[in-house]
């Protein structure tokens, strides 16, 4: 099993097959619109900027699981991104990312890493769809840590 053979919906409710990433290198986060750390939406967008043509896409799970952080509908969630963050990456629909009615997506990426502690976790996954980074919220988007392990990715 790899995160390529999962399947969710786009944050639209349209369906979304992962496959459709294979052979790229992913930057998976459960995002909120109401957390101390949606700033980093900016800091995610500049990444999938810089390096999508790279082979890398940054994937957006909104999630209300920490502190009721991601209220909004998903018409309210994609308005927000926008108009406060121009975020063009990928989002995918309102997910759980722990306990009872988990997400497929957070189930997979949590089976070696552990579930997420707050919204903001990423994970990496290499271009043969395994997890190979996760890192909590307190590590930006911009941090060395998260670009080194992106690009050992990308050499894989």
């Amino acid at each position: 099993m790899s995160f390529y053979d999962l399947k969710t919906k786009t944050l639209e409710g349209k369906p979304a097959d992962m496959s459709v990433y294979k052979g790229k290198v992913l930057l998976v986060v459960n995002t909120a619109s109401q957390c101390g750390s949606t700033p980093q939406y900016a800091g995610l967008e500049k990444i999938h900027e810089e390096m999508k043509d790279k082979g890398v896409e940054v994937l957006g799970f909104p999630s209300n699981d920490f502190g009721g952080q991601e209220p909004g509908t998903a018409a309210e969630i994609k308005k927000f991104c926008a108009l406060n963050y121009k975020v063009d990456f990928p989002l995918f629909e309102k997910v759980k990312t722990h306990g009872d009615g988990v997400s497929p997506v957070f189930a997979f990426l949590n089976q070696k890493h552990g579930a997420p502690e707050w919204n903001f976790y990423k994970y990496v996954v290499g271009k043969d769809g395994q997890v190979r980074a996760k890192f909590s919220n307190k590590v930006k988007p911009e941090a060395e840590e998260l670009r080194q392990a992106i690009d050992a990715a990308l050499k894989e």
